[in-house]
């Protein structure tokens, strides 16, 4: 009796420490998603004169210079601080912000756009590395899961509700729509600097790991020395799986406008999918515990393949049914497949090693940009819908060799059991 009441109490305090770290974490998503500008932008370049070609340029040249910019970026959280990272991140997002909403002179946006791709790197693997290692440090590692799938949710559904206020906010100025996203931002970075501690790399792993791990001087070498088959493959196949989801989301809008659906539908299907997509992640840790990442890969990629092929009937009713059933089960997978990476990469480079699995899923959507819209432009919106759906089946024939000889992504934290002893 006094053995279950020792444990029950000890996953009490787990619990609790858990909680400190991801209150603040989770307002961060909520003020950092905030961003009324989303779902009108393009319609805000439009005004201010840019045509389409101009306006795909600035979204081709934002995804290649995120891309790009990844790898010095986590080199530069690891060595100053996860979070000064992001604080640089969101900032410089939010002056480029403040910018566009300025400026109106084309140039001044291509340095406006490089400016805040550089930002979402200087973010991207910063924040994920930062929550996993705060948790690491409060041996709380256990609820990741569940944990990023309540951060994503916040995140997605906080962005389908920006989207539609600003929408309405659009109506009165589009200074108010760009100056609240700035402020969103400012607040996430308030939150961040007030209630969340600092760590390095260095930091993280003479915590947990010991100093085996100084002889690894770099990020390159430590990814080479984790660079199995399965970790690489796992690597590639979800870089194509965003590659899939992330365009097939935008040219979505397309393919319901050439099908029929008049303006209003569009965005309230689409806000729809924001919504869907965000709610559906909380099922990851049971996804996580029930399936697992080795079947709930190829499960994510044919149901994109299956969404492409129903949006390919040019049937507006089954484009619309297919996307708000289908979209969120990638979703899923995605914070699973996250929960791995963390996992397989150790502390002392977390960030650097997630930037550059960033670096690949980055570069594969910015081909998938161009090739989906390629098609698009060749075949008409709903062929090139259907076409497309060769991608996540390829990806998914990719993965056959992992599901099928049952191989490991090998993880940082699994240690012998004669190295546990000691």
């Amino acid at each position: 009796m006094t053995g279950t009441t020792e444990a029950l109490g000890g996953s009490a305090a787990v619990d609790n420490e858990a909680r400190s770290v991801t209150r603040p974490f989770y307002v961060y998503a909520v003020l950092a998603n905030t961003l009324f500008q989303r779902g009108v932008f393009v319609l805000f370049l439009q005004q201010r004169g840019f045509s389409a070609a101009q306006v795909a340029l600035l979204q081709t040249l934002l995804y290649l210079v995120s891309g790009l910019a990844e790898l010095p970026t986590g080199v530069i959280a690891d060595r100053i601080g996860r979070r000064a990272s992001i604080v640089i991140g969101q900032m410089l997002i939010a002056g480029c912000l403040l910018g566009q909403g300025t400026f109106s002179h084309y140039w001044v946006f291509l340095a406006l756009f490089i400016g805040q791709g550089v930002g979402m790197a200087c973010v991207s693997g910063s924040d994920t590395a930062l929550l996993y290692d705060l948790l690491v440090r409060r041996g709380a590692t256990a609820g990741y899961v569940k944990i990023k799938s309540r951060f994503t949710m916040l995140g997605t559904v906080t962005s389908g509700a920006a989207i539609v206020l600003g929408g309405q906010l659009q109506q009165i100025s589009w200074g108010i729509v760009y100056v609240g996203s700035a402020a969103c931002l400012a607040l996430a970075v308030v939150v961040l600097m007030s209630r969340v501690p600092e760590i390095r790399g260095a930091d993280a792993v003479d915590e947990q790991d010991g100093a085996g791990e100084r002889g690894d001087a770099t990020a390159w070498r430590a990814m080479l020395r984790l660079a199995t088959p399965a970790l690489v493959t796992l690597v590639v196949v979800s870089g194509l799986m965003h590659a899939t989801l992330t365009p097939y989301l935008i040219f979505t809008q397309k393919t319901l406008s050439d099908q029929g659906a008049g303006t209003a539908w569009v965005s309230v299907v689409i806000s729809a999918g924001f919504f869907a997509g965000g709610l559906t992640p909380l099922l990851s840790d049971l996804a996580n515990r029930r399936i697992g990442y080795r079947v709930i890969v190829p499960v994510s990629l044919l149901t994109l393949a299956a969404a492409l092929g129903l949006s390919g009937l040019g049937l507006v009713w089954v484009t619309i049914a297919a996307f708000l059933v289908l979209v969120g089960i990638p979703e899923i997978t995605a914070v699973i497949v996250d929960n791995v990476f963390n996992e397989a990469v150790p502390s002392r480079h977390r960030a650097s090693l997630l930037s550059m699995i960033a670096f690949v899923e980055s570069a594969l959507i910015g081909i998938g940009y161009l090739a989906l819209g390629a098609l698009m432009d060749g075949l008409g919106s709903s062929a090139g819908m259907a076409t497309y759906a060769a991608v996540p089946l390829l990806a998914c024939l990719l993965w056959l060799p992992v599901l099928s000889r049952g191989a490991r992504v090998t993880t940082e934290i699994e240690k012998p059991a004669d190295q546990k002893a000691s």
